[in-house]
């Protein structure tokens, strides 16, 4: 079920695309609102791509708090640890102490490891830094699906898999009526994925990112989220709210 703040999301959402399409002719709303979206690669990313977190690539990624990183040294293994950030973004690793990894990239923080193991321990030590889990980026899932909740990245995302997170659509979940809400260039915006098409083959399986809200829409609801549904076209539109 939809919370009570979903449902004011989505029905504030709901009266502004009626507003803008009513000066529009109903195609379009005016001045770009609407841009069209054809594959997965036309989905803008999030603002949160950039410097808040959320990745394009993993060299680019900032670890954050909770993230779960693997620390090695070459040739001792003794040093190798596999920790989670803390609330404040620190680690702690033998001979090295405590540190602030938060904020990080995964190369900025292998160079401070380094530097710290060769101020009195080990000549050139060579450290690898990787992140097991994106623990720091988060999306939710809503409606029809089996555990709702709010769930860790681990990496590149896909839709599908993001279904999978919240244990699959509930049966009585309608394929048709999953809507993302994500944020891009200060706006939010939303899109209506065919689940469905996607499993097929018939349709892209698009990319989620952190702070993503994934809303299932039960089938035979009278929402406000169903007449949204009916009012933007299935992977056709990404729609500024």
């Amino acid at each position: 079920m939809l919370t009570s703040s979903t449902r004011l999301f989505v029905s504030i959402f709901l009266l502004l695309l009626v507003v803008g399409c009513a000066g529009s002719g109903g195609s379009k709303t005016a001045a770009g609102k609407m841009s069209a979206v054809t594959a997965s690669e036309a989905l803008p990313a999030p603002d949160t791509s950039s410097s808040s977190g959320a990745y394009e690539g993993v060299s680019d990624y900032r670890v954050g708090p909770q993230d779960l990183i693997e620390v090695s040294v070459f040739q001792v293994a003794d040093l190798n640890r596999t920790v989670r950030l803390n609330s404040a973004g620190q680690i702690s690793l033998p001979l090295v102490g405590t540190l602030r990894a938060g904020g990080k990239t995964v190369q900025e923080l292998e160079a401070e490891i380094a530097a710290r193991l060769s101020e009195k321990y080990l000549q050139n030590p060579q450290v690898s830094v990787f992140v097991k889990e994106f623990a720091s980026q988060r999306i939710t899932l809503e409606g029809a699906v089996r555990n709702p909740g709010i769930y860790p990245l681990t990496g590149r995302t896909s839709l599908i898999q993001a279904i999978a997170m919240a244990q699959g659509l509930d049966p009585l979940a309608n394929p048709q009526g999953v809507v993302v809400f994500r944020m891009i260039e200060g706006k939010k915006m939303a899109a209506v994925f065919d689940i469905a098409a996607i499993r097929s083959g018939n349709a892209e399986d698009p990319r989620v990112y952190g702070d993503d809200i994934i809303v299932i829409e039960q089938s035979g609801s009278k929402t406000a989220l169903r007449r949204f549904i009916e009012t933007v076209p299935v992977l056709s539109f990404f729609v500024l709210f």
